[in-house]
């Protein structure tokens, strides 16, 4: 039996690294076969991430079936997880987001579940003195998951854990920490290829708020002018992809990672009435810029309501 370890749906650089960093200490470590699996292609910076330290791409699959032994990481929302996943046989849950409830396992597991900007981080700490066996491109793809998690410290996500682990695998991989974190934002701000619907679904996750069903998408960017300038033709894909995901609407946040600041694509009134009662903000177009708003887990999530 390989145990499947895998992330949430779209999959950002921490559901397409910590999959690989686990599944090499279960398989390596413990002596317990794994392989990462994801759940989607990875986004752009996953994908600079896999290049830049010469990961294969794991295996995406669409479902898992009731033979299947899996372990969860970087979510615990079953609305992010193979539509067959209370089938699976779950052994363990690592994250680092709220608790949703819905899963559901054949028998007590572990699940670990910790307040830190990054999954990456509490695979480190679960791994212990063990992390000196792991390879340079382990590492590194560690290292990429908590500079991305953190938007490079920037996040009010971060913790003073996750900066020390990053800090301390910086200095043994003898990589420039600021050099990296632009490399992956460089990488994450490339989207002139994607669609827009493709763009909208790109780093979502789907909440209910009020009794509205939202896909709240972030796209975070050291070029905030070139998503920007399409916000026409994504507004206009917002209701065909909320109607395809039985969403009642799309939220679309531009993170400025520089200038540490989010705009909100603002294409009718709900969406107005939402971004005035949430942020307490007067919305007066079809934006709206909400000053030092980064982490949707922390800052828009929380903060969202009619």
């Amino acid at each position: 039996m390989t145990i499947k370890v895998f992330g949430h749906k779209s999959p950002d650089t921490d559901s397409t690294g910590s999959p690989i960093i686990w599944a090499w200490y279960l398989s390596e470590v413990k002596g317990t076969p794994a392989k990462p699996c994801l759940l989607g292609e990875p986004n752009t910076e996953a994908a600079f991430v896999l290049r830049h330290w010469d990961l294969p791409k794991p295996e995406i699959i669409s479902d898992v079936a009731a033979s299947d032994s899996v372990v969860i990481v970087d979510t615990n929302n079953p609305a992010e997880l193979p539509a067959s996943i209370n089938e699976a046989n779950v052994m363990g849950i690592i994250d680092h987001h709220m608790l949703v409830g819905g899963l559901k396992t054949r028998t007590p597991i572990d699940i670990t579940i910790r307040p830190l900007a990054c999954t990456a981080t509490i695979l480190r700490d679960l791994m212990g003195a063990d992390l000196a066996k792991a390879p340079r491109a382990i590492k590194g793809a560690m290292l990429s998951c908590i500079l991305s998690d953190t938007l490079e410290f920037r996040s009010p996500t971060t913790t003073p854990h996750d900066r020390a682990v990053a800090e301390q695998l910086a200095a043994d991989l003898r990589v420039s920490i600021p050099e990296l974190a632009a490399a992956l934002f460089e990488a994450k701000s490339d989207v002139s290829a994607f669609s827009d619907a493709a763009l909208l679904r790109m780093d979502s996750k789907e909440y209910n708020v009020a009794g509205k069903e939202l896909r709240v998408s972030v796209l975070e960017t050291t070029a905030p002018k070139v998503l920007l300038d399409r916000k026409a033709s994504l507004m206009a894909s917002m209701p065909g992809v909320a109607k395809e995901d039985g969403a009642d609407q799309v939220l679309l946040f531009v993170i400025d990672i520089l200038k540490e600041e989010a705009t909100l694509l603002v294409p009718n009134d709900l969406v107005k009435q939402m971004a005035e009662a949430s942020f307490g903000v007067k919305v007066t177009g079809d934006t709206v810029v909400l000053p030092g708003i980064m982490s949707r887990k922390k800052q828009i999530i929380p903060a969202l309501k009619l």
